[in-house]
């Protein structure tokens, strides 16, 4: 006879079973704008204080090297939500803009909702995509939280926390009493020892830590709700640091984000390592769809980029991941960057921006202000001087040996050192042509898309990509090359056979009759944007730049206007930017405006045009732009604050 308690157990136990969740709960935690270095557990910062964080890589597993699609926040959001790079679908990977994208990429929370999950989001929404928002969450907003879910449904919940964030340390907090001392941070070879630098840095520390206090009192409501043994909590940071030449540049600082895992133990099956373990191939956004679809098994869509890094349908681990940097706000910049365990190699497709060309949200840092006033005072040498010159066309780096990236190994590469160059450019050119990297058309060229960027006529991306190559060359002897282009039916085409004639400066004298045709009748505005400023730097005979200088003109010393060696062809370069920078479409008006800035003094007869535009303009970011180089044109103070 079957004792009593026995026969309750057994009667019991079915149901005892049901209430197990039959699939994980995923927890994401975000915080803003923090490289992985600002992390006590990856051991790059003594300064770096975060308990709670640390704990969770003990428990967990450490990703040592995932990266940012970019080095910014909603074009590497873009590619979260969608499981597509930003550069498959421009205009994604220009900064605050939509991608033209099909109405069958949904966001990849939507695949988890059909499969029973409950999704909130708390709260940031800036995903450079038209996705559909009710499709994608249950909930989206700062209230949003899995406790809004039904009883024994399974969740997978995102919590955005902003203390780490740029804009706090343009003054709008103070430091923690006892927190970190300005004199002791740890700065890096590339930035100038300046207070404000000092001070913006432990500032930043200090934010960091009100981060870790906040990352604890979520985990603490999950404990509270007997949540934590059935979740999987991911922590990730959504871009690298807010300090000089971190977000927004294509170097670890800006693209090197923590990231790390923790499984409860009935999911640890699901894990990729041990707990406490480390992970040491790169990983990207890309992959982060796949992965949470992957560990709650749901069936990924088959328009995804990436690969699941964990759960059933873990891929391969890859050699290789794939970054970018296009246009931040109002400038204008394009590059792609590649990055193993141990190596980065960079290709500069605008190697005539400065790295430090103004960014007027980016200069409300006091850090950045001081910076550019030794450059300008003529205090400063080699790496810290550089950033405020023209780049490379490429730069390569072994951040194992050189982990602040300050040694271009491009320069004078050994055998060995180009053997590797050659073969992750091969990678990066293979995985622009796979991916149709839309970044190379310019900003609402009809090319742009999702969709028709995968038509070879609109878009022959192999042949593009040869002629950016061969103009960021600088090589007078690619001249003949560059005017045959100049003839080419597409526009992206010829826009770059302008571009490399524009980069040229003076020695595309020979050409300047026919970039005088382009810039008069050309019909795309996109392509007269590039001929017209090349009218201008021939005008004036201003020599190519080398890389890591300045170039002519550009300079706001004197209020002097440089006297062109043919005035005509340079008022008729410069009438022709003036015109386009009242055209009907914005980021014509705001690519015109990005190219008298670089003029510098030489766009000195536009200042009536920049003044109106800079007051007038119905886009801000073309405002932004006209109103700095207005303001240097006429000698006064530089605008810093946000309008």
């Amino acid at each position: 006879m079957i004792p009593r308690i026995l026969l309750v157990v057994i009667v019991a136990l079915p149901s005892l079973v049901r209430a197990q969740p039959a699939r994980p709960n995923v927890l994401w935690i975000v915080s803003e704008d923090n490289t992985y270095a600002t992390i006590g557990a990856y051991g790059m910062d003594a300064n770096a204080k975060t308990p709670t964080i640390d704990g969770l890589a003990k428990q967990g597993v450490l990703y040592r090297h995932c990266f940012a699609q970019a080095p910014v926040c909603a074009p590497s959001r873009f590619t979260i939500i969608t499981g597509v790079y930003a550069t498959s679908a421009g205009p994604a990977h220009q900064m605050r803009a939509k991608g033209n994208i099909t109405p069958a990429i949904r966001g990849f929370s939507a695949y988890l909702r059909d499969a029973g999950y409950y999704c909130t989001n708390n709260a940031k929404t800036d995903y450079n995509a038209p996705i559909d928002m009710k499709d994608a969450w249950d909930e989206s907003s700062k209230k949003a939280h899995w406790r809004n879910r039904k009883a024994g449904q399974p969740f997978f919940a995102v919590f955005n926390h902003e203390a780490t964030h740029e804009s706090s340390v343009f003054g709008k907090v103070g430091p923690l009493a006892g927190g970190t001392d300005p004199a002791k941070v740890n700065l890096p070879p590339y930035t100038p020892d300046t207070p404000e630098t000092r001070a913006d840095r432990a500032l930043y520390h200090d934010n960091i830590r009100r981060m870790d206090n906040q990352v604890a009192n979520l985990l603490k409501q999950l404990e509270q709700d007997g949540l934590a043994e059935d979740t999987i909590v991911f922590y990730y940071g959504d871009n690298g640091g807010v300090l000089p030449r971190s977000k927004r540049f294509c170097y670890d600082s800006g693209l090197r984000v923590p990231l790390i895992v923790r499984f409860p133990k009935k999911w640890q099956h699901l894990a990729p390592a041990e707990a406490g373990g480390q992970v040491a191939a790169p990983v990207s956004f890309v992959d982060f769809g796949p992965t949470v679809l992957s560990l709650c098994g749901v069936e990924a869509p088959k328009h995804f980029e990436g690969r699941a890094l964990m759960g059933p349908k873990k891929g391969e681990d890859q050699k290789y991941a794939f970054s970018f940097r296009a246009r931040m706000d109002e400038r204008y910049d394009l590059v792609r960057t590649v990055r193993s365990d141990r190596y980065r190699y960079t290709i500069n497709y605008a190697p005539n921006v400065p790295y430090g060309a103004r960014n007027q949200y980016q200069f409300q840092q006091k850090g950045y202000r001081a910076w550019k006033a030794l450059f300008e005072a003529g205090k400063l040498e080699g790496i810290q001087k550089a950033f405020w010159m023209e780049k490379p066309a490429e730069e390569f780096y072994d951040v194992q040996a050189d982990p602040h990236e300050v040694n271009n190994l491009a320069v004078n590469p050994t055998p060995e050192v180009a053997a590797r160059m050659k073969e992750m450019r091969e990678a990066l050119r293979r995985h622009m042509i796979r991916t149709r990297d839309n970044g190379l058309i310019p900003e609402g060229a009809p090319a742009e898309g999702y969709v028709v960027a995968k038509d070879a006529s609109a878009y022959p991306v192999e042949a593009v990509i040869g002629a950016a190559d061969l103009a960021i060359e600088r090589d007078p002897k690619n001249l003949p090359k560059l005017v045959e282009g100049l003839k080419a039916e597409n526009e992206v085409v010829r826009h770059w056979a302008v571009m490399g004639l524009n980069l040229l400066r003076g020695d595309a004298a020979p050409a300047k009759d026919a970039l005088l045709a382009v810039a008069t009748g050309d019909a795309s505005p996109r392509v007269r944007v590039p001929a017209a400023e090349a009218l201008v730097w021939i005008a004036h005979k201003a020599p190519r730049s080398a890389a890591g200088t300045l170039p002519p003109g550009r300079t706001w010393e004197t209020k002097e206007r440089p006297a062109p060696a043919d005035a005509a062809l340079a008022d008729k370069g410069l009438a022709i930017l003036t015109e386009l920078l009242t055209h009907e479409n914005p980021r014509v008006r705001l690519q015109a405006a990005n190219a008298l800035e670089l003029l510098g003094r030489l766009a000195q007869p536009a200042l009536p045009a920049l003044k109106k535009a800079a007051t007038e303009d119905g886009d801000d970011y073309v405002k932004r732009s006209a109103r700095y180089t207005a303001a240097m044109l006429a000698g006064e103070v530089a605008p810093t604050e946000e309008k």
